[in-house]
């Protein structure tokens, strides 16, 4: 059964290469000419300044909450992770009303200035390349900001004590040894910031980057060029192959030695009066730029809208088929990573290991790439269903797969299959093999050892895997957006399209409702990491 999960892993990835490989060769010249260059160039630099911003704002963000003690430490500990309920779309979203030139914000800036109208001053245009990384990088930088700190919080005392004897003043502490030693998770975290914002397809169209991402969906959806957006596809996989490369061999020289003393807790600096205020002000801006005020925003638009429209039963119909389809895509994903970690706990070796490996894969590409390779395959079975039934019993179904939604379960489960299934392994791996030789001494076999051993004593683990799938699933945008049936909606598309149109206030409510439920694993994270502290 691993076997065959990690099959319809692949299959997607196959399928696009088959595809990309395969399709019409007059195409390759024309996106060699007049698509990729643009469109990469554009990519690589959106992704090297969101780099660098999260890594300045990530790595200052941890170094400040676990080396100094100041007021309101513990609370910025979990409030910097809040921007990762925010989708970088919702960002995008909401920034675009709040600066726009016409907007409160512009206004009381002109009002100030003695100003009147926006010709006379305004604020640089968001609908940049600029606007897009310093909003990305404000959305993404929990990512470094949680495995560095973590690692941070790991560092042995007495090697900064170390530092301390051999001469090193407190300031440099940080450039010599706490730096150096995170530069594994920091290179961890910014990879995985990078892969969310190359992923990303609504941010990027709002503020007119044209990436890699919004060059798929146009070619497919715009063009209906389906060739074409599989070999832009197949472009942007081998990106991520890249990313992930570099990552490697960012840390590939990384070495951790443990020594026989016994580690201590790493005790933070005590900041008093003025400088404790001012780090906590320092921990509130990306805090603010990233959460609070598109928040508030969302909070105040919405409440707006409900008071002069009410609830319309549209969003009540997005918000009940977002809802069905993130359970059902969530249900089959822990069930299929539970069995493919489960069947490495049964059976080790290589070829159980190899299964495994591929069955995350998924979670490294982008939904865009999901999106199509899964289209491929089954738009080719649909045919074959359809032409097979009007053979034989004279009528059609149809799009069969792709009408009822199951395509887009298929690829929810292809994309975030990697997070139960390394929840689950990291829940068996804590379990004595002991455990189960006493299960089959007394009686039990494979699957009640399971039921009776394992899934107590990985529910818990195996339930924060499923509430991040079940949230992520929800934000999933481009994957929707290439998949969903006809007439379908879910929030996050229904956000899109009023964006899109710029009818900023009939998609409040959606947006928020989105972040308010993105927030429930902010509070797992946040409860993991002072349990860890």
């Amino acid at each position: 059964m691993a076997t065959v999960i990690a099959a319809l892993v692949l299959t997607p990835i196959l399928a696009l290469g088959w595809q990309a490989l395969h399709g019409s060769s007059d195409l390759w010249p024309h996106l060699f000419a007049f698509v990729l260059p643009t469109a990469l160039t554009q990519t690589l630099m959106l992704l090297f300044g969101v780099g660098i911003l999260v890594i300045l704002i990530g790595t200052s963000t941890a170094w400040l909450v676990t080396a100094y003690d100041f007021p309101g430490r513990s609370m910025m500990e979990w409030a910097l992770l809040l921007p990762l309920a925010v989708p970088t779309y919702i960002i995008a979203y909401a920034y675009l009303d709040i600066l726009h030139p016409i907007g409160v914000f512009q206004g009381v800036i002109r009002a100030v200035l003695g100003y009147s109208s926006p010709r006379e001053f305004r604020l640089p245009d968001i609908r940049s390349m600029t606007g897009c990384i310093i909003l990305l990088g404000f959305v993404l930088y929990p990512y470094v900001y949680i495995t560095t700190r973590a690692m941070f919080l790991t560092q042995a005392a007495n090697l900064i004590e170390a530092a301390r004897t051999l001469g090193t003043r407190r300031s440099g502490i940080f450039w010599r040894v706490a730096l150096p030693l995170a530069r594994p998770a920091i290179a961890v975290g910014v990879a995985l910031a990078l892969m969310e914002a190359l992923n990303d397809i609504g941010a990027s169209e709002f503020l007119g980057v044209k990436t890699l991402t919004v060059s798929v969906y146009t070619t497919w959806v715009t063009r209906s060029d389906l060739p074409g957006a599989a070999q832009i596809a197949l472009a942007m996989l081998f990106l991520v192959i890249a990313l992930i490369v570099v990552e490697r061999w960012a840390r590939r020289r990384q070495r951790y030695s443990v020594t026989a003393q016994r580690n201590r807790n790493f005790v933070p600096r005590k900041l008093r009066g003025f400088a404790g205020w001012a780090a906590l002000c320092c921990g509130l801006v990306p805090v603010l730029i990233g959460f609070v005020i598109p928040a508030s925003y969302l909070a105040v638009e919405a409440w707006k809208r409900f008071r002069a429209a009410g609830l319309s039963e549209r969003l009540v119909s997005e918000a009940a088929n977002t809802i069905i389809m993130s359970a059902v895509a969530t249900m089959i994903v822990l069930a299929f990573g539970i069995i493919a970690a489960y069947a490495v706990r049964l059976r080790p070796g290589r070829f159980s290991g190899v299964a495994f490996r591929l069955s995350t894969i998924g979670y490294a590409a982008p939904g865009t790439v999901i999106a199509i390779g899964i289209l491929i395959p089954v738009a080719a079975l649909d045919r074959f269903i359809d032409r097979s039934m009007i053979d034989w019993f004279g009528f059609s179904t149809g799009l069969l797969l792709i009408g009822s939604g199951a395509a887009l379960i298929y690829a929810y489960t292809a994309r975030f299959l990697a997070i139960p299934a390394g929840a689950a392994e990291a829940g068996f791996s804590r379990i004595p093999i002991s455990f189960d030789q006493a299960a089959r001494s007394l009686g039990q076999n494979a699957t009640g050892t399971f039921r009776q051993i394992h899934l107590p004593l990985s529910k818990a683990a195996l339930a924060a895997a499923g509430l991040l799938v079940f949230v992520d699933c929800m934000k999933e945008l481009p994957a929707t957006l290439l998949l969903r049936p006809l007439n379908f909606e879910t929030l996050a598309t229904h956000l899109y399209g009023e964006a899109a149109r710029g009818t900023y206030e009939e998609a409040s409510i959606a947006a928020l409702a989105i972040v308010l439920i993105g927030t429930l694993p902010v509070i797992v994270l946040a409860r993991v990491g002072r349990q860890k502290s």
